[in-house]
């Protein structure tokens, strides 16, 4: 009976402790994201502002955005494209792919 309790007690603070990584991943995204890409893409991914609007940016619900794989949107964020500008010297790897995350949560809006 203690073995079972003891088991619960440690697949419950897994699901916790993995619960907490996803919901920091997503906090560390967004504030990346408000940081670094908000002022082209806009806070809701539309890329209405005068930035995005004078660099031409395509919002994330763009068929051509919605489309690429997250190797695609790493990949372009890394590198840059287009006007866009390389992040891989300012974002670390962890840190890109938690804004591609949360560019996701921005496209299901």
């Amino acid at each position: 009976m203690k073995s079972i309790i003891i088991r619960s007690q440690v697949v419950l603070a897994l699901v916790f402790s993995l619960a907490g990584t996803v919901s920091f991943a997503q906090a560390t995204g967004e504030a990346t994201y408000k940081a670094k890409c908000q002022m082209c893409h806009g806070a809701d991914g539309m890329a209405a502002t005068p930035a995005g609007k004078a660099l031409k940016t395509l919002p994330f619900t763009d068929p051509q955005i919605m489309k690429a794989s997250d190797a695609d949107l790493i990949a372009a964020t890394k590198n840059g494209k287009g006007k866009m500008p390389a992040y891989s010297a300012k974002l670390s790897d962890d840190e890109i792919k938690a804004v591609v995350a949360f560019v996701h949560t921005l496209q299901k809006k």
